[in-house]
This record gives structure tokens, sequence and C-alpha cells, in this order.
């Protein structure tokens, strides 16, 4: 087995840092999220069923994961492919793909689309929300769990062969289960051995980022290398997120292309524009945590690709950089943020 120092392992194998090109953090190629369905309201059940189509387009942009098929991401391999292919020709260079065990990772149609668009795609190790642990993965202890990781980093994913380059997202919910807590140590003990770089998904509380660090800071976990997944809808007090930076993790706003009225997780939260995530965004440059900063647009449901009016994996390539440069972020801070960020953190630490 090569070292990983200093290298970036993708599906396809490693690679050196300087040719990740721009790269969005948090995607997903490939993936069942059928975990989440969320009955619709009484007298709109008729609505969760059939296909997609212009007439309940809207409906489901609003309530989508109530739409049963919106769910089934996996079905759009040939979909993806394009798109991809779209990103690759916008100057998008890599995508770090974030399915873990429980929402039904699939490493051989990552490797597929990797080899057939020239994309790098950097596969995620690890465990989803405990909602979708099995009772096996539950009885497992922190060591049980910490092996699991290391070998789908060191030897391969699901029977493949095909390794995964980073740790997560590691699903997490509000409150923290005890499975979770288990994945949340073996993480960090996965990354002392192997400096690899982590990727968490908090709870649907603001407080779920800063229990969830002092748990991987007390189980050994280098903060540094570790990525705080969906921002725009976790932290919205200014001055709490400013504490929350000086933690030092990497602050992810992973849900560019996201905008509804009701976000059906959390009732109680308005989800912010795109307009909002890149205020945002710019007081962070301007409070000095530009060095920390990474976006993508998690897209995880058939509605938000191109092939069903969505704004598929380039909108952020192709919409939001223009608007960043508008609004007063240089290009240079842009580059930061898409191209020097990420290659810092998926790049493995010398052993």
């Amino acid at each position: 087995m090569p070292s990983l120092g200093g290298k970036v392992q993708t599906v396809l194998g490693l690679v050196e840092p300087d040719q990740l090109g721009y790269t969005l953090t948090h995607e997903h190629l490939s993936m069942n999220y059928t975990c989440c369905y969320f009955p619709p309201a009484p007298g709109q059940e008729p609505l969760s069923e059939g296909p997609i189509e212009m007439k309940n387009l809207f409906w489901i942009k609003q309530h989508p994961y109530s739409h049963k098929e919106n769910l089934l991401l996996y079905q759009e391999t040939a979909a993806v492919k394009e798109e991809l292919l779209l990103f690759k020709a916008a100057g998008g260079g890599t995508i770090v793909e974030n399915t873990t065990t429980g929402i039904d990772r699939d490493m051989n149609a990552l490797k597929k689309l990797a080899e057939e668009t020239g994309v790098h795609i950097v596969a995620g190790a690890g465990f989803y929300v405990d909602s979708t642990h099995s009772s096996h993965t539950q009885a497992m202890t922190v060591e049980q769990l910490t092996g699991v990781l290391v070998d789908e980093i060191l030897r391969g994913a699901d029977g493949t062969g095909i390794r995964c380059g980073v740790v997560g997202e590691l699903g997490c919910s509000w409150p923290l289960t005890p499975s979770e807590q288990r994945v949340l140590q073996a993480a960090a003990h996965a990354q002392a051995q192997l400096g690899c770089p982590v990727i968490v998904h908090p709870g649907r509380s603001s407080d779920a980022p800063f229990q969830i660090i002092r748990i991987l800071q007390e189980a050994g976990a280098d903060v540094s290398k570790t990525v705080m997944c969906h921002l725009d809808r976790t932290i919205f007090d200014t001055k709490k997120l400013l504490e929350f930076a000086e933690l030092g993790c990497y602050l992810e706003y992973d849900l560019f292309g996201v905008e509804f009225l009701h976000y059906q997780f959390q009732p109680s939260v308005d989800m912010p524009s795109d307009n909002e995530r890149i205020a945002r965004i710019r007081t962070l440059i301007g409070e000095g945590y530009e060095d920390r900063i990474l976006i993508a647009h998690d897209v995880h449901t058939k509605h938000r690709l191109m092939k069903y009016g969505g704004h598929g994996y380039s909108h952020i390539l192709k919409n939001i950089v223009p608007k960043m440069l508008v609004r007063g972020i240089s290009q240079s801070q842009i580059d930061k943020i898409l191209l020097e960020n990420p290659k810092r953190w998926l790049t493995f630490k010398e052993r």
C-alpha cells in the first residue's frame, strides 16, 4: 500500500493535490434517500406518487422529501454523467461524493462516472444518521467502527476494492445518539491513524456543531482537517457563527440552489436564499476566515438535476461565482474557496 501522505485519494486512485481543480466538497451522485421520506399533508397523498412532471414540479420543489420518486437519485446515472460533463466544461475538476453506509453508497457507479467523465471523484467512508444504522452497526464498539473506516480507506468499501478518500459525511441527529457518538469517536481515531479528511452532517440545532467538535477533539481528532456541513441551515446568528468559526474547522455552505418557503425537516428554520448565503460568506471573509470556507450544492434528490428543471452541479460555477464577484468577493478569494481550501482539506497528512 503506497503512502497516502501528501496525496488525495479518488475512486480511481491517488492523485497529486494540484490536479484537483475547482472542487465541490459536498455532493451526491448516486444515493437512495427513502430513509427520510416525509409523509405529505392530509389530502396531498396522491402528489407523492407518480413521476416528476411539469404540473407537479413546483409542489415537489416545496416538498422535496414527500415525493417518493424524487428520493431515488441512484436511478439517474445517465443524467448525472451528462451533468458532470457540463460541470467539467464549466471549469470543474473534482466532486467529493458524500454518500455513506445507510443511504446506498455505490462505489462501482462512482468509479464508472469518474472513468467516463474525467472528473475526479472522492468517495466517503462511514455511516449516515442513526435511523439508517443497522442493528449490527449499533452494536459495534468504537474500535470496531474505527476498523471499518480505516478499511474503507486502505482496502476499499462494500467489497469492491475501490477506496474512499474522506471519512463522511458522518450523519448526526439532534439530540445526538450513542451510536452516532461512537461513529464520531471512531472517525477521530481513524483520522489520528491516517491523517485523513473528515466531514460531518450536524443535527438541526445551532448547538449541534459545537457538541460535535467537542466530541471529536476529546477523541483526538484534527479539527483543522474536519468540515462542518450545512451551516446555512444550522447557525443563523452571526455572533454564534463567529464563535463557532474560532474552533478551527472548515465552514461549509453546501446548500446552494436550495430555496424554498418551508423547510420540511425543521419548520422553525427559514432556509436562506443563495443571495443570503453569499452575504454570510462575505461576512466570514471579512472576519478573516477565507482560508476555512467551502461551498457545494448537496444535490441529493432528482428535482435538483437539470433534467428535471433543477440547477445541477454547475450552478455554483455558472451563477454563484459571478454573483460573488458582483458582491465584492475577489477572484483570489473565490479561488481559495473552490481550489485551495478543498485541496488542503483533501490532502492526507504525512504520518
